[in-house]
């Protein structure tokens, strides 16, 4: 028999410190090399504004293997009253090969990215880092925000976004009850950037959004919301200036808009790329050095974060007796 877990129930058997704990797990295996993680199939279907993605992985050590199927489109909210991300993740016993669960992925797809980018606060942050800022207000923005309060000490949160300010509002009204936090509605992007310690990037700009020049020494960045080539967040100046560490450097260089287009103007390498959190993660490298560094996350989303995350919720899933039992034959 296998588990089929809807939205609700996942939502039940996950938070964001459990989350944090079980990435550091799974990237530590990355960078061990006892997981498994071709890259993954992406497809741009300009047709619907969409991006479909098919993402498998195996954690050896965990148990834990799955394929996660991820769509974007980018005109469901306004179309057709859907989320614009949608995925569904089915998990594999690693003995037989039969399926053991099939599970929603848009709340994991959701904990997982704010988790990620609380893991490399974690790592790469200052140490007296207080204030963590987001420029968006969406799923994803709401996640950084929980996920950066998860892997520092914070005094307070931040928040921009181009949404009305009663829209604004309600969203920092939801995170302060999350995180415990205050959270302050910033007049301007630029204001936010120049006023963090710690600063998330959760849009879907094409094009970028803050100026390197507002970015001050010893702040660190997650850039979270692009993740495909062409579009970009961050600008030039920004990428640069900063300590580069990639959830994957692979995945960046084939993925990532934020270090792709740098690259192509000639104002980076490759070679510039500082290394992997996986091996920050495990102590390979070192993550911050001094206090005026300037550390930079690019995520595009790896699979080992999707699986990993949905093995835990099935064995929760199984120890509390939630979800529904059914066959394939």
């Amino acid at each position: 028999m296998a588990l089929l877990l809807d939205r609700n129930t996942i939502e039940g058997l996950l938070d964001m410190d459990k989350m944090v704990e079980i990435l550091e797990q799974a990237f530590g295996e990355l960078a061990s090399g006892s997981a498994v993680m071709p890259p993954r199939t992406a497809v741009v279907d300009a047709d619907v504004n969409g991006w479909y993605a098919f993402m498998p992985a195996q954690l050896k050590s965990m148990g834990a293997l799955g394929v996660k199927a991820v769509t974007v489109y980018k005109d469901n909210a306004s179309k057709h009253s859907l989320p614009v991300t949608l995925a569904t993740i089915i998990m594999l016993d690693g003995d037989t090969g039969q399926a053991i669960a099939v599970m929603d992925g848009g709340y994991i797809t959701a904990m997982r990215t704010g988790a990620v980018s609380g893991l490399a606060t974690k790592h790469l942050a200052r140490s007296n880092s207080k204030v963590a800022g987001v420029l968006g207000t969406g799923v994803q923005a709401r996640a950084q925000l929980w996920g950066m309060a998860a892997g520092a000490s914070l005094d307070r949160l931040m928040v921009f976004s181009m949404d009305p300010m009663d829209a604004q509002k309600a969203f920092a009204d939801d995170v302060a009850k999350l995180t415990g936090l205050p959270v302050d509605l910033a007049s301007s992007a630029q204001e936010l950037v120049e006023s963090v310690d710690i600063l998330a990037t959760a849009t879907t700009a094409i094009n970028p959004i803050i100026d390197g020049d507002w970015v001050r020494p010893g702040t660190h960045i997650n850039g979270i919301g692009s993740h495909a080539p062409g579009v970009r967040e961050l600008d030039t100046k920004t990428v640069v200036k900063s300590k580069l560490v990639c959830d994957q450097k692979e995945a960046c260089l084939a993925e990532a808009g934020d270090i792709q287009i740098p690259i192509e103007e000639g104002a980076l390498s490759p070679d510039d790329i500082y290394g992997d959190l996986g091996d920050v993660v495990a102590g390979t490298i070192p993550g911050r050095e001094n206090d005026d560094e300037i550390t930079l996350f690019k995520s595009v989303g790896l699979s080992i974060q999707d699986i990993s995350a949905s093995y835990y919720v099935y064995k929760q899933a199984l120890e509390q007796g939630a979800g529904t039992e059914f066959s394939f034959s």
